[in-house]
């Protein structure tokens, strides 16, 4: 779990079969570490749906419990 944990430390919000090619583990596995981190308030996670060149990839996406993504560059909308 650790591993898992550190990972997504270092590189922020990924797709649990993103985690599981990084780290070396089994889909199932990592669902189940996945789980027990959830379940300790370490990570946030929640079902996602990606469509990549027409494909539709369903995952989990987790981050680190208490981080936020970083703003995404160019020009910000006004406030009204």
């Amino acid at each position: 779990m650790n591993e898992i944990l550190q990972y997504l430390k270092a590189n922020g919000e990924k797709l649990d079969a993103e985690i599981a090619a990084a780290v070396g583990l089994s889909l199932a596995k990592v669902h189940a570490y996945l789980a027990e981190l959830f379940a300790k308030g370490e990570i946030v996670a929640c079902h996602s749906i990606r469509f990549q060149g027409g494909r539709e990839i369903a995952g989990i996406l987790c981050r680190v419990s208490g981080s936020t993504p970083q703003v995404s560059p160019g020009r910000k909308a006004k406030p009204l």
